[in-house]
């Protein structure tokens, strides 16, 4: 087996174990069984697997559990301690150790904080403690994406599959630009329903193949023009705050009227190796006056 067949190959069986993760977050997630299911060496695997992801499976369990936990206290009222057995731990105790560790504060706090609204700046509306806005004129993105329909807080699993088909396929050298195009209000939507993109900028003369046995990869052009930009700091469960944010006080206190084509999201650093209260994403609100946006196909 030659050199770049055995990058796909260990490719294809971290995928596999990235989806199974995904699948069975709420089961145990034994590390043999994990071995298995990618048909690694039970000695070996474990470097494997962090050599092509850039982290431990323990820790993308672990990242995965504390990101849906987080979503959890935000946008239900479940009891702390199902919320911390549902994350795989024995007790609140232990749970909100982790939690405080990696979101800065117990989950307790983090519940109370989070469903209270921003405080605003009152010298300067266009900021808040976590939120600046500006408004700049963008050129149009190329993307390459993979459609998903349902919760929004699952969408990194969507991504997962983009960021491999890429390291496969060798579309963009290097670390590429992560974009979320999202075209449903989550407040008057179904959640399974909600319709999204994940995807990464590509260069306007990249085309794609119609896929064999791969994800279906589509193009898709993200119209320029005029476009409010929202910097947000924190967790990727929060962001929905930010929203909120920007639709009923940045708009009112702007004078822009937002414009037909969807939101879409840039993030900026990597929830593997960051923290996420450090995480940074820009939130793309486009302005009136833009070309409508219109999805393109395989090519």
């Amino acid at each position: 087996m030659n050199r770049e067949t055995t990058r796909l190959d260990y490719l294809t069986r971290t995928e596999r174990v990235q989806r199974y993760i995904y699948d069975h977050l709420d089961d145990e997630l034994d590390l043999d069984v994990l071995a298995e299911v990618a048909c690694f060496s039970h000695c070996h695997w474990h470097r494997i697997y962090r050599g092509m992801t850039g982290e431990t499976a323990a820790q993308t369990v672990r990242r995965l559990r504390l990101h849906r936990a987080a979503g959890e206290l935000i946008q239900t009222s479940s009891d702390i301690r199902n919320i911390a057995s549902r994350a795989g731990y024995g007790s609140v105790e232990a749970f909100s150790r982790v939690f405080r560790s990696a979101y800065g504060e117990p989950p307790a706090k983090y519940r109370d904080r989070t469903q209270s609204p921003p405080e605003p700046n009152l010298m300067n509306p266009k900021e808040t403690t976590m939120y600046t806005t500006e408004i700049k004129d963008l050129p149009p993105l190329k993307l390459a994406t993979l459609h998903h329909v349902g919760d929004y807080m699952k969408v990194d699993e969507v991504f997962m599959k983009v960021f491999m088909w890429n390291a496969k396929e060798g579309v963009v050298q290097g670390e590429p630009r992560s974009i979320g195009v999202y075209y449903d209000d989550p407040s008057v939507v179904e959640t399974d329903k909600l319709r999204s993109d994940a995807g990464i900028v590509i260069g306007d003369e990249v085309t794609i193949d119609p896929p064999i046995d791969g994800p279906d990869i589509k193009t898709i052009t993200v119209p320029g023009g005029r476009h409010a930009v929202v910097t947000y700091k924190g967790p990727y469960a929060e962001l929905p705050k930010a929203y909120d944010w920007v639709f009923t006080s940045w708009l009112q206190e702007s004078g822009e009227e937002a414009g037909e084509n969807p939101v879409f999201e840039e993030y900026l650093n990597d929830p593997r190796t960051t923290a996420p209260a450090d995480l940074l994403t820009n939130i793309f609100l486009p302005l009136k006056g833009q070309r409508l946006m219109t999805r393109g196909e395989s090519v």
